[in-house]
């Protein structure tokens, strides 16, 4: 089975279904905003009513009309139709590229891994990573903006935007070869500023958003949370958190004048499903 054939894999398809999995359909309930209890609670009992029936597969009319019987009429019909949708992004066999871009502590990595998760997409990686590689091979001298944080530059959105365009060269080669392999990918990082990165890919589905916190104490309060377990220590963000602030209302104004989404990230949950919305719209433009 190729890396294409591996988006969002569901224990449903096509006409006749496909081999059941407790875990999978559970999961597949929880990616289309339907609470883990009830999750779980469904996916036994379409197991239940499959042995009853001896059968090992899942119709979709029968899974929304138990859907309908668990969840009520409403969540019910909803959940079915979501699910439909991504069986629909599946079953393009089109290799899906998701770049959620913001400042620093707005929860892209968070975002990133779940949706992910979500979509049976196995590479993640950061701008982060890739400037990370590209250090070692470019020194101080050659390349001195990939040398320091993104919000440490002087000036400080020139500085960043030099430093972007560097770092987006790694990040298009990166892209490229996933396409080359028909490989799909997530990919997070404040580097992926609106406007300087393409949106349009040849025989993929693209899907790109800002993710921002309005509010600073929720924006402050991720460095916090962050620095447990971490050798990023808190005290060099909050010493330098003006300046991330300015680097997140630059991008929001580029992602608005491009017309990128911006997605209000107080809430990962949220903010997660509002980006699986744009993966599922995008999907559905091809």
């Amino acid at each position: 089975m190729s890396e294409v054939r591996r988006i969002m894999p569901l224990p449903l398809g096509g006409e006749h279904g496909l081999p059941y999995s407790r875990g999978l359909m559970a999961r597949a309930l929880m990616a289309v905003a339907v609470p883990p209890d009830r999750a779980y609670a469904l996916a036994r009992r379409l197991g239940d009513d499959l042995a009853s029936r001896n059968s090992e597969v899942v119709e979709l009319d029968r899974l929304e009309a138990l859907a309908v019987e668990s969840l009520g009429e409403v969540e019910g019909s909803e959940a079915v139709r979501q699910l439909r949708r991504y069986q629909e992004l599946r079953e393009l066999e089109l290799p899906v590229v998701i770049l959620v871009g913001g400042a620093t502590g707005t929860g892209k990595s968070t975002v990133a891994t779940e949706i992910a998760y979500r979509l049976g997409i196995t590479r993640v990686t950061s701008t982060d990573f890739i400037r990370q590689t590209m250090r070692a091979f470019f020194s101080p001298e050659l390349f001195p903006t990939i040398h320091h944080s993104s919000f440490e530059g002087e000036p400080l959105i020139p500085a960043f935007e030099e430093q972007a365009r560097n770092v987006l060269v790694g990040v298009r080669a990166s892209v490229e070869r996933a396409l080359q392999e028909g490989w799909s990918m997530v990919l997070e990082g404040v580097h992926l500023v609106p406007g300087l990165v393409p949106l349009e890919l040849e025989g993929a589905i693209v899907s790109s958003c800002i993710l921002k916190i309005s509010d600073e104490t929720a924006h402050a309060q991720h460095f916090f949370t962050r620095e447990s377990g971490t050798d990023r220590p808190m005290a060099k963000y909050l010493d330098r958190f003006d300046s991330i602030r300015g680097l997140q209302d630059y991008l929001v104004r580029r992602a608005e004048d491009s017309g990128t989404p911006v997605v209000e990230n107080e809430n990962a949950e949220l903010a997660t499903r509002s980006v699986a919305e744009l993966v599922l719209s995008a999907a559905e433009r091809a």
